[in-house]
């Protein structure tokens, strides 16, 4: 009697069907890398990819990027035609490249140009690691030198995102000169009075943590970025000691004076704008 009234019980969970899987669109949700927990993806969108409840700071890509800084319609892309090619002939590039194009949209793992943030001219530079994982290419060094070429002429500022695994392997010693051909840009660019703030994200290692990354007027970067040049296993290896736990975060760069300053992603528009409104002509009286 009392098994009629409670009614039969399961006695294993039910197991969804392929065609309740298939009505979860995919994409839907986003799990945190930092505390692992799942949101709706336009929530985290919404804040610019960053975890509402750990604040861990996930890659942005390069235009996702832009349209966090820019005002409306301001940016015009330069060099957008700019292709790699297979220099070395190393096997199977050319295809890895084009197969980056077409998941990426972009042609190369840097974006370039000018704009406006909050009615601040600048030249820019960001950097995209879902292409090649930002890997400093002869078409990366190229553009990111003629940008400064274009700023220097133009009498713009410059602000360059990085986010980089370092040097690209398929160019060999091509890839390496990328590093001398930036910094000497960079060079040319602040002897003719310019300024420039880099700003280092999630991860810049490697050629670009060692060239033109680190020689900004400002170097910053963001929350829990991964900064450093070797990895951590060689340099343990090479020294015999153990690292502290936060080694190569941004954190402990600005600790050891690497940085001045850490800046959270939701903030970065109104340093970027005060840094450009104070080093304009005149900006330091106002």
């Amino acid at each position: 009697m009392l098994k009629d009234f409670f009614g039969k019980r399961r006695k294993y969970a039910s197991i969804p069907s392929e065609q309740a899987k298939a009505d979860v669109p995919e994409g839907l949700m986003q799990k945190c890398n930092g505390c692992h927990k799942i949101y709706y993806r336009k929530e985290m969108n919404k804040n610019l990819q960053v975890c509402p409840n750990c604040g861990y700071h996930h890659p942005l890509q390069a235009w996702d990027r832009i349209d966090t800084l820019f005002d409306e319609n301001s940016f015009e892309e330069w060099d957008n035609d700019l292709i790699t090619s297979n220099p070395l002939q190393f096997p199977d590039y050319e295809e890895k490249v084009v197969k980056d194009r077409k998941k990426t949209g972009l042609n190369e793992g840097v974006v370039t140009g000018k704009g406006t943030i909050e009615g601040q001219a600048t030249a820019f530079a960001v950097m995209d690691s879902t292409f090649r994982m930002g890997s400093m290419g002869s078409v990366i060094g190229e553009k990111i030198a003629r940008a400064l070429e274009n700023a220097k002429n133009e009498g713009l500022p410059f602000i360059i995102f990085t986010a980089s695994g370092g040097a690209r392997m398929q160019e060999g010693l091509l890839s390496l000169m990328q590093m001398t051909k930036t910094s000497i840009a960079v060079k040319r660019f602040s002897d003719a009075g310019g300024f420039m703030v880099s700003v280092m994200t999630y991860p810049t290692t490697g050629g670009v943590s060692a060239s033109f990354a680190s020689i900004g007027d400002y170097n910053i970067a963001e929350p829990g970025a991964l900064i450093g040049f070797a990895g951590r296993r060689i340099i343990e290896q090479t020294i015999r000691e153990k690292l502290p736990e936060d080694f190569q975060t941004a954190e402990f760069q600005l600790k050891h004076g690497q940085l001045d300053k850490v800046v959270h992603r939701q903030e970065m528009q109104e340093l970027l704008s005060k840094l450009l409104k104070f080093h304009q002509k005149g900006g330091e009286e106002a």
